[in-house]
Formats: C-alpha cells, structure tokens, sequence
C-alpha cells in the first residue's frame, strides 16, 4: 500500500543530509522535469518581484525566494522530515518506533509541485513552489506533470493499493481515478452536511498515520475502510470513494 500525501506550504528549515542529489530520488522516471523546474525556479529567484508574482507571495516571503536560490547548495532532510503543518502534525511520524516507523517509511509519499512525487526518505532541500504557480516559461504545472506523473502512478496501482490522501490541486499534477480517495465533512445534529477545511488536513494526518503504521497489508478501500474504524473513524464508503464523518 502506498499513501498519497499532499505537500505543505511550509517547510523546515536546514538540514543534516548533503545537497540535492536528483539522481538518488525514487522515481527516477520524473528526474528530466524535476531538473527543468529546478534550473526554471533557481534562475527566477534571481528576479524578486517576478518569483513574487510567480509564487503568488508578498514581500513579507521573501525568504521563500531566497530558499529557492539555495535549491541546488541547500543542506536536505528526509521529506517526511521536511514538510510541516496541521497534517504532518496530526501524523506525528516522528513518535513512530520501529516496525511501524519502518512500515510508514515503505508506505507514505508526498505529492510535490517541484518534485512530482517522493518518497517518505528521499532527502529535498526546503523551497517554495506550488502547484497553482505559474512560471515564466508558460503553462501550468498539471499540464507539464501529468505525462510523466500519471504513468508512473499507474505503474505504482498496478502493483499495490493506492490512498490518494492529496489536496485537489495536488491531484490535478497527476491523476489517479482508480485510487482510494477520501473526504472529511461534518454532519449536523439535523443530518446536514459540509465539507470540513481545517480540520481537514487533521483528520488526513491521523489517518494517514494509522495506514502507515498497521501491521495489516491492505489490498481494497474495504480494508482500509476496516482498518479505519478499528481506529475510531466514522466511515462510510461507496466504491473507493470514503467519507470520514465528524459530528458537530
């Protein structure tokens, strides 16, 4: 089984791992576009007001840019390691101890605008690059992820079951219809429904962290449908559609 995690706008800073090295990332397939976007984002940093209007961020972000211009010199950590926030923290990887720590580190990956996908142990320096931005050599990223990403994660869904964990703008790099997908709402004492924002991304984390850590080898959205009611969700499946349901 393999998780799908969204990235996060905010990342930790430095690192003990040495700098970039693209040729040790898994996926190697993605390497001729992650090195584009690299050589593209480096040179943009150059530019302040433009990697402004590119990343979408105030002055106040500067940093971001400077991070940017570091990509390929900046000191690296795990991306399990590097991505921070409210899903990340409800995940709390770090307070995994050994098979189950071992079994998260096979199973989780995050989704990356800069990267297209990496593994729980592949080490990345810290950067700023999402999926809505937009680059000064013209079209979007899902336009320029999807046909290398896509293949690739069809070729993971061949071999095991697939939990697209991924926030939608995510999913837009590189689409997988047949995974597992899973939404959070909030359900009223009068039976209505809204989609949960927040507390979204929590809900994410804990799950996430409960598929990575299960001694259980998951195959179908009925067992991870199982798996996450033993852990105290309340969830409701059709097909590989799962609603975890929260009450207000």
């Amino acid at each position: 089984m393999l998780v799908l995690l969204p990235p996060s706008e905010t990342k930790r800073d430095g690192g003990d791992g040495p700098p970039l090295q693209l040729d040790s990332l898994s996926f190697p397939s993605l390497t001729p576009l992650r090195e584009a976007l690299i050589d593209e984002v480096v040179a943009l940093a150059a530019d302040v007001p433009a990697s402004r209007r590119a990343l979408k961020i105030a002055a106040t972000l500067d940093g971001e840019i400077e991070r940017n211009a570091a990509l390929r010199t900046a000191p690296t950590l795990p991306a399990i390691h590097r991505y921070t926030g409210v899903l990340y923290d409800a995940l709390d990887f770090g307070s995994l101890k050994g098979a189950a720590a071992e079994r998260a580190r096979s199973r989780l990956a995050v989704g990356s605008a800069l990267f297209g996908l990496v593994r729980a142990d592949d080490a990345v320096p810290a950067y700023r690059l999402s999926a809505g931005s937009s680059l000064p050599s013209g079209g979007t990223l899902a336009a320029r992820w999807q046909p290398l990403l896509e293949p690739e994660l069809r070729r993971l869904a061949a071999e095991e079951l697939i939990v697209d964990l991924r926030s939608g703008s995510y999913v837009s790099l590189g689409r997988l219809p047949d995974a597992v997908r899973v939404d959070v709402v909030n359900e009223a004492a009068d039976g209505k429904r809204t989609v949960v924002s927040h507390f979204n991304k929590s809900h994410k984390g804990r799950l996430a962290r409960v598929l990575a850590g299960t001694k259980a080898e998951l195959t179908d959205a009925a067992g991870v449908t199982t798996i996450a009611r033993r852990a105290g969700f309340q969830v409701e499946r059709r097909g590989n559609d799962l609603t975890i349901v929260l009450s207000s």
